[in-house]
């Protein structure tokens, strides 16, 4: 077997994996987005705790799209011989590694400022929702039962709350679940918030995060490099 016909098999296969991860990502998204109580309950406290952050299913979605479409170009592009597919997947995979490249330096060098606008959003919501929607407040129920924590920062997100004006007292997780939760027994448990308690879980494992971003990096520019000697050799052909 030629080294085109090897790196033209692996592409077909590699990209089908990718179609089909896709795929995956596509069906738990949507099933996020429609039952994310039993998400929660499958995945524990992390997932419940991400759920307050980021619209994990629109994520889910948008990365599952773009995986399959991903793998179609490439292993469509490979098996046809189509050098159109096969530089589209090679311009796409390009752009999504500069993005990566630029977000990554707007995370390290912006990281306060990304925290203080994340915290002003969930913090609304919290307020606003917590105890009137029903799924905002189960999900930061379970968020908060099992990280043992209060509110976004502390106990004070609940100043001002739909939930404070209509139940006259805080969360009892906020006050180690006493019957009755009030602005002193809250600052005297000095509970901790969820967001401190998530960051910490992140930064603990930012090794790992480290690890597989370098990971994907690698397999990115792996793409790239055969996608480009394809499309090149298929000139000699």
């Amino acid at each position: 077997m030629s080294c085109f016909s090897f790196l033209k098999v692996m592409m077909v296969l590699f990209n089908l994996a990718i179609a089909l991860g896709g795929a995956a990502l596509l069906g738990i998204g949507i099933w996020v987005s429609v039952d994310g109580t039993s998400f929660i309950k499958l995945f524990g406290s992390l997932s419940s705790s991400v759920l307050q952050f980021v619209n994990v299913g629109y994520l889910l979605i948008a990365i599952g799209a773009v995986l399959f479409i991903l793998g179609f170009l490439g292993c469509c592009g490979a098996q046809k011989e189509s050098k159109c597919l096969l530089i589209t997947f090679f311009s796409i995979i390009l752009i999504i590694f500069i993005i990566e490249v630029a977000a990554a330096v707007v995370a390290l060098v912006y990281t306060s400022i990304a925290e203080t606008i994340l915290q002003g959003t969930v913090s609304q919501t919290l307020k606003n929702d917590y105890g009137k929607n029903k799924d905002v407040t189960s999900i930061w129920n379970s968020t908060m039962e099992e990280m043992n924590c209060c509110g976004l920062m502390n106990y004070t997100d609940f100043n001002g709350s739909y939930y404070l004006e209509h139940h006259k007292q805080y969360p009892l997780f906020c006050c180690k679940n006493d019957t009755h939760c009030t602005a002193e027994i809250a600052d005297r448990s000095n509970v901790t918030g969820c967001f401190p308690k998530l960051l910490s879980e992140i930064r603990s494992n930012a090794g790992v995060v480290g690890g597989v971003a370098a990971g994907i990096c690698v397999l990115e520019i792996a793409a790239m490099a055969v996608a480009m000697y394809l499309y090149c050799r298929l000139d000699e052909k």
